[in-house]
């Protein structure tokens, strides 16, 4: 008996469907770019127009849109280009962790606009749930997150506020802090002072203030000037 489970991947081109049978994780690992061969992926190389049935697709529709009789050829777009049916616990999966990276780029990049501060990530997550919308495992999370937030507002204050800091830096600690400041959020300029101090001007989301706050201060031990505006 097998001890992987078996699920599809279906290309649709001009309404005619092609289909090929493949190991469920060894698949899925291949379709999120953490395998790049087939080995161990393609239960066989046979395609079909309807798997379930057992029915094989026609070789003049293999030549006409693969341009090629190859099977392994067309297996191998067929699973780059094709929508992968992900079984009931992969999905599952892929749901929790794809909600997970939505709710913590909330609450990087949104604030409760009385506070000025991040809604706890566990407050979001409630909130999300009362909400109730359908995550799609797949599309990336920043991508979702517009529809989700929109939604949110409805029971939960959300606004995206950009401040601008800048950030003072002794000579000694300019270098590691300058590395974390370029790609911290949008950088706005840098000034190298007499003393030998970095001043640099960045652009962030409220919401990342404090991580970021605390990851300078770890650098500079704590010798960091910040100021807002």
């Amino acid at each position: 008996m097998a001890d992987f489970k078996i699920t599809t991947v279906r290309l649709t081109a001009e309404g005619n469907k092609f289909e090929i049978l493949v190991k469920a994780d060894p698949a899925l690992e291949y379709k999120l770019g953490k395998r790049t061969d087939l080995s161990g992926v393609l239960v066989s190389d046979e395609i079909y127009s309807d798997a379930n049935k057992g029915s094989r697709a026609a070789g003049e529709k293999l030549v006409k849109y693969f341009r090629t009789t190859d099977h392994v050829q067309i297996a191998t777009h067929i699973l780059s280009k094709g929508d992968l049916s992900l079984t009931t616990e992969q999905r599952r999966k892929m749901v929790e962790d794809k909600k997970k990276q939505i709710i913590q780029y909330i609450s990087k990049n949104f604030v409760d606009p009385k506070t000025h501060i991040p809604h706890p990530v566990m407050r979001i997550e409630s909130a999300l749930s009362e909400v109730r919308l359908i995550i799609d495992p797949f599309k990336p999370a920043e991508d979702q997150a517009k529809n989700v937030v929109d939604a949110l507002r409805r029971i939960l204050p959300l606004k995206s506020e950009i401040l601008l800091l800048t950030v003072t830096v002794p000579s000694q600690f300019s270098t590691q802090c300058y590395n974390l400041l370029k790609t911290a959020g949008t950088f706005k300029g840098d000034q190298w002072l007499a003393d030998g101090s970095l001043r640099v001007m960045l652009e962030i989301n409220a919401g990342m203030k404090g991580s970021l706050l605390d990851r300078i201060g770890s650098i500079s031990r704590g010798t960091a000037q910040v100021q807002e505006g």
